[in-house]
């Protein structure tokens, strides 16, 4: 694509405009409440999350330390695209400047990334837990859980360090206009006045790499954890292995499935109504970091008990 008339400086933007919820900007301030309120429930219940692990020896196993990487990752989420959101919904503050917003992106896709790395470690706890019991305390160490850790963290900031610069160097003219509360790569790149396919090619690139690949061992792994269940012959203890499994199974379905939608929206959903763009952007990034403690506090006694405790005394 080439610049055109629209070349010249007097039709660059120098800031991205972000968006609402289109066709409802007269009750933003009351829409405001709701979102105001799962950012909340997500703050607070992943320090919660943080706070019992940190304070309860009983919890100091890999099971829990990779829970916590989980909710440190969802908090990080949730505060990367609140001032954004709620600059919106409660003053009508849509300007960003573009090194702004390739910050926030970078942010967003980092920590998703990070999030599918860290629920791929907890599917190979699972897997050790289950199919390598009497190893499961020399297999994972708290050396080799930080080792996993770093090099989630590594992987992630390596694939996504380079798109903040691949967006810097284009040129923006035309509409400003954002789909979305917050910045993505896939929607910025779109505004550019040049040819954007070394932006598509690697943005894919990256999501096959990391989603795609994480996805296809999370469910290689769950396929040898059944067949393992499978071969004991006691139901209650076939039944007790699997119900170790459905706190991180929720949490797979949680992020995996409004993610793979988003991308499918923004790369073929061309004619999808706009609205069903901004409803799927919140659910991505709001939906897993809220439901994430509420599930794991439920299902996992431990945590479910400390907070009970302190809501009841």
């Amino acid at each position: 694509m080439t610049l055109g008339p629209l070349g010249n400086s007097s039709s660059m933007t120098s800031s991205f405009l972000l968006s609402g919820i289109p066709g409802l900007e007269h009750v933003h301030i009351w829409i405001s409440i709701p979102l105001c309120f799962m950012y909340l429930v997500s703050i607070l219940g992943n320090c919660t999350i943080l706070f019992i692990i940190k304070t309860e020896p009983s919890l100091h196993e890999p099971m829990y330390f990779f829970l916590s990487m989980l909710a440190l990752t969802d908090l990080g989420l949730s505060l990367c695209t609140l001032p954004t959101v709620l600059g919106i919904f409660w003053v009508g503050a849509r300007d960003i400047g573009h090194d702004a917003c390739f910050a926030q992106l970078f942010f967003i896709h980092c920590l998703s990334f990070l999030e599918s790395s860290v629920l791929l470690s907890m599917a190979f706890d699972r897997f050790v837990a289950i199919c390598r019991p009497l190893h499961y305390a020399s297999i994972l160490t708290n050396t080799v859980i930080g080792r996993i850790g770093l090099a989630s963290l590594g992987r992630s900031v390596a694939l996504i360090f380079p798109l903040p610069f691949m967006l810097k160097r284009f040129p923006y003219c035309g509409s400003p206009v954002l789909s979305h509360s917050y910045c993505l790569h896939q929607e910025v790149m779109k505004l550019a006045c040049a040819d954007i396919k070394a932006n598509s090619i690697y943005g894919m690139f990256v999501i096959v790499s990391t989603v795609g690949v994480d996805s296809l061992l999370i469910l290689f792994s769950y396929a040898l954890i059944l067949r393992t269940v499978l071969s004991i012959a006691s139901r209650a203890e076939r039944l007790k292995a699997l119900n170790t499994c459905v706190s991180h199974i929720c949490a797979v379905l949680l992020f995996y499935t409004p993610m793979i939608g988003l991308s499918v929206i923004h790369r073929f959903g061309k004619k999808a109504p706009h609205l069903v763009q901004v409803v799927m952007g919140f659910v991505y990034l709001l939906f897993p970091p809220v439901m994430n403690p509420i599930v794991y506090s439920v299902k996992t006694k431990q945590i479910r008990d400390r907070v009970t405790h302190a809501l009841c005394y």
